[in-house]
This record gives C-alpha cells, structure tokens and sequence, in this order.
C-alpha cells in the first residue's frame, strides 16, 4: 500500500459516524494518517475537505472479494496482464469506499484461473505492486479442499506470513452431483480450458482421494492457529461441518447455504459472513435456494457483508438495509467496517475515534438513486476524490 506521508487533514462539516452509532456534526483532524480529534479543530490543516450535507464514515473492510478475476479474465480464455488487472482492481476499490480489501483468491485443484501457477503469479503481482497500490489490499487464500498435491506449499505460505486470511472451500460436492445427474458443466469448465471429459476425468481422479482431505484441513488450520491468521469456512451445509470447523479455529463462517448451518454459526458466536450483492438484488444469486442476506441479518444471523463478486455493492448495502429496516443505519455499516475489522483482527480500524488509523469514507446520499461516494481517505491520504467535494 502507497504510504506516503500524508501532513494534516481537516474533514470539516460532516455528519460523523461515532463508535456509539451517533451521527453528529462535527470536524474530523487527522494528523500523519491517525485520527487526532473529532469536534473543533484548532490547527490550520495542509488539506480541507469540505464535507456539509456528507456523512463521514468508517471506511469499509472487504473480507472477500474476488471481482478482481473479471480484470484477469473479462471473458472465458481471454487473460491480461495480471499488474494491470490488480491495478484497476484498487482504483474500483477506492473508488467505492474500500480502505481494506481481501482479495478472495481461490486455489483450486483446475487449471486455468484459479490454477496453482495462476495464484503463485498473482501472490507474487500483489507483493511486488503493494507500494503502489491505493487500498490497504491483503491475500486472502480460499484453498479448494481437495487441492492435496499443494499442500506443502500452502504450509510454507502460512508460515512465511504471506497469508491474511485462511479460508476453506470445498465446492467438490456439488460439483459432482452436478455430474452425477447430468448438469452442464459450462459455468466451472469455461475457466479451466478442459474439455467436459477431461473435466469430468479430472473429478473422478480427486474423489479417488478423498480420504486425504481431512488430514489435510487439520494440518494446514493447525499452522495457521499457530500463526494466529484468521480464518474461515466457505459454504457449509449442516451444522456437523459448522461444528467441525469450529472446533479446528475457523471462527469465520463464509456464505452458509442453509438456515442450519447459519443458525449453528450464531449460537457458537461465530462472525457469519454474507454477500452486499444479495441485499442490493433483493436474494441470492442461486435464485430461490439461495438464503436471503437481508432475512438473516434481521433474524441476527448476519455479523458481516463482503462486496463477493461486485465492488459496488458493498457501499450501497448498508443505505438499503436502514432503509428497508432490517436494521438501524449504525449497526448495517458496521457491518462493513466494524465488524469485519475485528474479525480480521484488524484493531486499528473500523471506527472513527481519536488515535484510530484515519481510513474513511465520505458519501452523499441523493433523495434519489445510489450512494455516491465523494472521497476515500487510507491512512489520511485522500485516494478517491469526486467532483462531489
């Protein structure tokens, strides 16, 4: 991330988001990117954003978003450069309020995108270009469960500290019960450059293996414990596998398919995790089999909204949620700020107050239409300003 140094800031008129939910009109001075007060300024300050008629808000943390894979590969075997594509990447991200974003970069047992040499490239891309990246950008590693033969390098990866955030995914079983029946294959193959058959060989040739898998898991959430990355499971479908995931750590519960799974996730206290584009659609992207975001979070099984696979979701999720009153308007936004900064362990951020790291957001909510986003401050340097401010 770029951090250069960035003098004083006095955001100056807006409505401030407080850490007890309050909106209140006040100044915000941030001196060599931290946060120094909130009320009256008494310091002529390098830069002034005029924020009247704004509200200044936590910028947003994005656990999991892997819309970064459209600039890879905007369309089925068409690749570009993987420092270009990072680098529109952030500017999107900027662009719409994210300060911390993960990217959600899956290790699969495919070729083709989501391949080992696919992931090695982009680790490597994000390591060498995080100086100049605007958004706080971090690795977040969704290791495909039957992936056994990079198992090791995984471990190293853990252990070198290359790795934010640990999660599990394990799409092996719908995927073959997809074959099984008959299904079209065409939504995994398009990305893998296999044909059906060799796809199809491929499967076989994993589930031959299976029982591999849980030792696996338990190596590989036993170093990351020991290294104390957080981590998660990804689309669990009972509450036995909520329970065991649980017990190996994953205190982080990513998409749960079910209400079972999702009610386990709440009573073991575990911070569930769900999709911005699914409160803006109004449901899952699964059709009617797919949970309702927005059901779960009144019904207190939803701690955290990601943007998933759509950048501007995230920013107009929390206007949606307060505006429909599924919740009040402080507790939706911190679930894209307060919240998923806890449970990245991120405790520098996702609030505004004196000593925080100065990560914020300015918005416009028009009458009509979306949230407009007028600037993004990360770590007090103003990385997105718009014609707003």
């Amino acid at each position: 991330m770029n951090t250069m140094n960035t003098g004083s800031v006095a955001i100056k008129g807006g409505l401030v988001a407080l850490g007890a939910g309050h909106l209140v009109e006040a100044d915000v001075a941030i001196v060599d990117g931290q946060i120094q007060s909130v009320g009256e300024i008494g310091f002529s300050a390098d830069t002034v954003l005029n924020a009247a008629g704004m509200l200044v808000l936590p910028g947003m943390v994005d656990l999991h978003g892997d819309a970064f894979e459209r600039q890879i590969m905007p369309r089925a075997g068409v690749s570009f450069p993987l420092d270009v594509a990072l680098m529109d990447t952030d500017r999107q991200m900027v662009a719409n309020g994210i300060t911390t974003g993960y990217h959600g970069v899956t290790l699969s047992w495919e070729p083709g995108l989501r391949s080992r040499d696919v992931v090695i490239g982009l680790l490597a891309a994000m390591e060498v270009g995080a100086h100049q990246f605007d958004c706080d950008t971090r690795f977040h590693l969704r290791f495909e469960t039957y992936n056994l033969d990079v198992v090791n390098e995984v471990a190293g990866w853990l252990k070198e500290g290359r790795v934010d955030l640990l999660a599990f995914n394990d799409h092996m079983p719908s995927i073959a019960r997809k074959i099984a029946s008959g299904q079209i294959l065409t939504r995994y193959i398009e990305r893998t450059g296999l044909s059906q058959d060799e796809y199809i060989a491929l499967v076989h040739g994993l589930l031959d293996r299976k029982d591999d898998v849980a030792h696996a898991i338990r190596r590989l959430a036993g170093i990351a414990k020991d290294a104390r990355i957080p981590m998660a499971s990804h689309d669990d479908e009972t509450a036995e596998m909520r329970r065991d995931y649980h017990s190996l750590g994953c205190s982080i519960a990513e998409f749960p398919l079910t209400a079972e799974a999702a009610e386990e996730s709440a009573r073991l206290k575990d911070m569930i995790v769900l999709g911005a584009p699914n409160v803006v659609r109004g449901g899952s992207h699964l059709g009617p089999q797919g949970i309702s975001a927005a059901t779960e979070i009144a019904e207190g099984r939803g701690d955290i909204l990601c943007s998933d696979y759509y950048y501007p979701a995230l920013v107009q999720a929390p206007f949606i949620l307060a505006e429909k009153s599924t919740t009040d308007f402080a507790a939706a936004w911190r679930l894209v700020s307060t919240n998923p900064a806890r449970a990245a362990q991120l405790h520098d951020r996702g609030e505004i107050a004196a000593g925080k790291r100065a990560d914020l957001v300015i918005v416009r909510k028009p009458e009509q239409g979306p949230v407009q986003v007028a600037a993004t401050l990360v770590a007090g340097r103003t990385v997105y300003r718009s014609g707003l401010i």
